[in-house]
């Protein structure tokens, strides 16, 4: 069984993200950037499956600037096979991404396709359900456990009220939660074999797809400041400032 990850390069999740003085949007000069946490898992649970003997091959994806071969380089580090990166300077949005995934599953046509559930730079959550809508394959979201068995998948998935399992016929589209795995610490022996992994690097037109951004940003500006909060003496003066001041009741 094949399985294809795909993989984003976004600002890491420990910096303080800056927004440019003009206001088109966020400062990434001289950032330190990294694997969208949420596709990190995704690799752990592809590499776990391949451990089991379930999955044969894993390929990761990954769509941007040069720059992302890091990024596929850390995943082959996890545990994949090989990579492509289609290589791109267009700003990539959710269904240009979703187009190219799916020239990706028709050309490698893999069992199993898993995505992180959203990334964290844009929070959109839209990519795995437009692939699987493109791709016309059946799906699970904010999945907290994922099995295999006889051509078919049992994914739990988080929702409001709990926990609901769904069964899916393979191929189908998979996109992960927190709570599926701890991804693995990734060792400097397997940094180095990931090194000589097959790394192949196509466009968006060999693919045939068109990337020009159909969203446009006017401006990006940072939350206000939160101001301190402050101690009333009693019930009737916070009642009070929550009537004259905040106006919320």
């Amino acid at each position: 069984m094949k399985a294809l990850v795909a993989v984003k390069r976004v600002v890491d999740y420990n910096v303080k993200v800056r927004v440019k003085a003009d206001q088109t949007g966020v400062d990434i000069a001289n950032v330190k950037m990294s694997m969208n946490p949420f596709d990190e898992i995704a690799v752990e649970e592809a590499v776990r499956l391949k451990e089991k003997g379930v999955v044969s091959e894993i390929i990761a994806v990954s769509c941007g600037p040069a720059q992302c071969q890091e990024t596929l380089r850390t995943a082959m580090a996890i545990g994949a096979d090989r990579g492509i990166l289609v290589e791109t300077g267009e700003e990539l949005q959710p269904l240009a991404v979703a187009k190219l995934l799916k020239a990706l599953v028709d050309k490698e046509q893999p069992q199993l396709v898993l995505l992180g559930k959203q990334a964290i730079d844009d929070d959109a959550n839209q990519t795995g359900q437009m692939l699987a809508a493109l791709a016309d394959l059946p799906q699970a979201t904010f999945a907290s456990k994922v099995e295999l068995a006889d051509g078919k998948a049992s994914v739990t998935r988080e929702v409001d009220g709990g926990l609901e399992t769904v069964a899916l016929s393979l191929p189908a589209v998979v996109t992960t939660d927190l709570r599926l795995n701890e991804p693995r610490y990734v060792t400097l022996p397997n940094i180095m074999k990931a090194k000589k992994k097959p790394l192949e690097t196509v466009k968006p037109e060999d693919l045939g797809v068109d990337v020009t951004p159909r969203l446009k940003t006017l401006k990006v500006t940072e939350p206000p400041k939160r101001s301190a909060g402050v101690k009333v003496p009693d019930v009737a003066t916070l009642v009070d400032k929550l009537k004259n001041e905040a106006k919320v009741i």
